[in-house]
């Protein structure tokens, strides 16, 4: 009788173990083809601004979009692993955990930067310049353009040479922020690169107080008691 109840446990133990793999590998795939889903759907946007009428090269530039985004989240997954595993390690040690977060980082880098030029690759064997500088905005919320054409009514008065710089900055600042792993992460990228543009107008003579009512005015919608 013991025996039989022995055994029986242990096929109800084995069956169990069975049904919660079973459960975790679903949970994993379910998520899995969520996420799928919503790459899928933000690379879906980015395409439809293309302008693309071949079906077929849709299908592709939305798979090589897609693709990057998956590649992009692997790669940052293992360094945020590697980073939490260190400020745990570190405990109350700031100075520690901030000089071996930054190698984490930086031994990270060179594997953004392959896997950057290698997805610019792949875009442009299927798209012109032009498009493929639209993916770029798509990949950083359209923050170059908008930020270019707020300079330009904040200052009016840029030269063409001032102009440029500008556009430069943040064209560069764009090409970090596509390998941003967030949203907070790839404006902050911007965020540094206005910083350097807004010293670069300061020490240009540029009055900041000024810019801004500049802003205001160009943004104020008329009153209604306005002639139309």
């Amino acid at each position: 009788m013991k025996k039989i109840f022995s055994v029986l446990l242990l096929y109800s133990l084995a069956l169990a173990t069975t049904e919660i793999r079973a459960a975790e590998t679903n949970a994993v795939a379910d998520a899995d083809a969520a996420y799928t889903r919503t790459i899928n759907q933000r690379a879906d946007k980015i395409v439809a601004t293309l302008g693309i009428t071949d079906t077929s090269k849709t299908v592709r530039v939305r798979d090589i979009i897609a693709g990057q985004y998956r590649d992009l989240n692997e790669i940052h997954e293992a360094r945020d692993a590697q980073i939490k595993a260190l400020k745990e390690k570190s405990g109350a040690d700031k100075t520690a955990a901030n000089a071996t977060i930054q190698t984490v980082r930086d031994e990270t880098k060179p594997k953004l930067d392959k896997l950057h030029a290698e997805f610019l690759a792949r875009l442009s064997a299927e798209l012109s310049s032009e498009q493929v500088d639209k993916v770029k905005d798509g990949l950083t919320y359209g923050v170059l353009p908008l930020t270019y054409g707020v300079y330009l009514k904040m200052y009016p008065e840029l030269t063409e040479e001032q102009k440029t710089q500008i556009k430069t900055w943040l064209t560069e600042a764009r090409e970090l922020a596509m390998d941003g792993s967030t949203s907070d992460e790839k404006h902050a990228v911007f965020g540094k690169y206005k910083g350097k543009i807004n010293n670069y107008l300061s020490k240009a003579g540029y009055d900041a107080k000024k810019a801004e009512q500049n802003l205001k005015k160009s943004t104020a919608k008329p009153s209604d008691s306005q002639p139309k």
